[in-house]
């Protein structure tokens, strides 16, 4: 038979493991970032928001981050190396590929730093991960004084705005622990 303290621990620590818990964590940590629904989607897509605080939601939307930047990089590198691509599209792809990676690298230091706690160093690393591709973009823009325009693909439109939006997350959630 329990023990009356054994109870009274057992009734303070239930909050923890409702579900109505972890929502609300969720909800108060989403509701500060500018992409509310994104926040609440991201994070609610894994098994692990159940048992978040604000960190853990960092860490997850960081490591959604991170899987779009890993898998934007194999992208343009697999257009770098289609056969059908002009040798300049091939450069512009191989360009973009490098650029992905370099903010996939800075997201795992950003994953890095939020474990061990140094959150202004996480900031800066999710920070520059939403930047990189963004050369990608201007590189494409410079080749429209070339002889032959070259439009920015769409599919890496969608892949660098996807990026950046959960970086700025990623960032506000950061913001708010340290």
């Amino acid at each position: 038979m329990a023990s009356v303290s054994d109870s009274w621990l057992l009734i303070l620590l239930l909050p923890f493991f409702s579900p109505s818990f972890s929502t609300d964590v969720i909800e108060s940590t989403c509701n500060s970032t500018s992409y509310h629904d994104l926040c609440v989607a991201a994070v609610t897509s894994t098994g692990a928001a159940r048992s978040s605080d604000a960190r853990g939601i960092s860490a997850i939307v960081l490591s959604l981050a991170l899987t779009n930047a890993t898998n934007s990089s194999a992208y343009a590198a697999r257009m770098a190396s289609a056969p059908a691509s002009a040798p300049a599209l091939r450069s512009l792809f191989h360009a973009c590929a490098e650029k992905y990676a370099a903010a996939g690298e800075a997201l795992r230091w950003a994953l890095k730093e939020l474990r061990v706690e140094s959150y202004d160093y996480a900031f800066v690393h999710a920070s520059a991960a939403a930047e990189y591709p963004t050369a990608c973009r201007v590189l494409f823009g410079q080749r429209k004084n070339a002889s032959t325009a070259v439009l920015y693909p769409p599919e890496l439109v969608r892949r660098e705005e996807d990026l950046r939006r959960l970086c700025t997350v990623a960032v506000e959630i950061i913001s708010l622990l340290g």
